[in-house]
């Protein structure tokens, strides 16, 4: 990894209400929002919209498609908006940065997530030891 290498995008989707439904499951993130699509709309939504949670998970299997779990030394993200029902999920990453640490060399890479329709909807940073 050196810097501005753009890592693999990893596509996930489309949300279906299925995907909902599974992943509220396996979360037990039972919010009604995500699951329920005349809930969602007494609340003003469109829709149902997925798990910020959900978005997260898919860019985990991303870094840990572009790392080793071991080599994945920090992450963090913040929710920047909702994904809608039937969106794609892309998850994206770029090296900003490579620096020496005590253990080695890193690398930071600035991550997110995008529906396909362009609208962000996870924006963060992690950091990867890359020796």
């Amino acid at each position: 990894m050196t810097d501005g290498d753009t890592l693999p995008e990893l596509v996930r989707g489309p949300i279906t209400r299925g995907t909902l439904a599974l992943f509220a499951g396996a979360s037990h993130d039972h919010v009604l929002l995500h699951i329920d699509s005349d809930f969602a709309k007494a609340a003003g939504m469109n829709d149902v919209f997925a798990h910020g949670m959900l978005s997260m998970a898919y860019l985990a299997q991303a870094l840990r498609d572009w790392a080793p779990g071991a080599r994945i030394r920090h992450w963090n993200v913040r929710f920047t908006a909702i994904t809608p029902l039937h969106s794609t999920v892309h998850c994206f990453g770029e090296v900003v940065e490579t620096f020496q640490e005590d253990s080695g060399r890193s690398a930071r890479l600035k991550v997110g997530a995008r529906t396909d329709q362009g609208i962000r909807t996870l924006d963060g940073e992690a950091i990867i030891a890359i020796d």
